[in-house]
């Protein structure tokens, strides 16, 4: 009598599962970040919806507040500008100090790829620090902040410690 693949010896095998997020080790804390606009409209109350953090609109964090800083701004021309002064500001000692300025995010100001001026801007952007960008997302726009981040994002969520939701 001929047997059947292994498979029916030993019965259906269980798909597996994702393995859970890495839990910080004991007595560490993820690193909270406090989430700063470099000009109105730049998307910093949809990023801390969807990433967690620190809300601090166009200020700089106050007391209280996580002193690790994300600069935020639209890929558009002025929103460009707009970062490029805000860290004009770390670079001159102008921002307050304790601040830490970890990256800046760059969020999308219009679907579909950046007109070349612009994408040369983000480049010379991310000759000097972490960038971190995020596409335009539909549905953000119409304030469903609830799904899942953009796969595109994967990276800031790792920084910011949501991983893939």
């Amino acid at each position: 009598m001929r047997q059947g693949p292994e498979i029916w010896i030993r019965g259906p095998v269980a798909v597996p599962q994702a393995p859970p997020p890495p839990t910080p080790p004991a007595g560490v804390t993820p690193r909270r970040y406090s989430w700063v606009g470099t000009h109105g409209g730049a998307g910093v109350t949809t990023l801390a919806s969807v990433y967690g953090g620190h809300d601090c609109g166009r200020d700089w964090p106050g007391p209280g507040a996580p002193p690790s800083v994300l600069l935020v701004g639209r890929t558009h021309a002025a929103g460009l500008d707009a970062v490029l002064r805000a860290l004009d500001a770390f670079r001159y000692g102008s921002a307050p100090p304790g601040l830490d300025l970890d990256a800046v995010v760059l969020v999308a100001d219009a679907p579909g790829r950046l007109p070349r001026p612009l994408a040369q801007r983000v480049k010379a952007i991310e000759e000097v620090i972490d960038v971190y960008r995020v596409p335009w997302v539909p549905d953000w726009r119409l304030g469903e902040t609830a799904g899942r981040p953009p796969r595109e994002t994967e990276a800031l969520a790792h920084l910011t410690g949501i991983g893939r939701r």
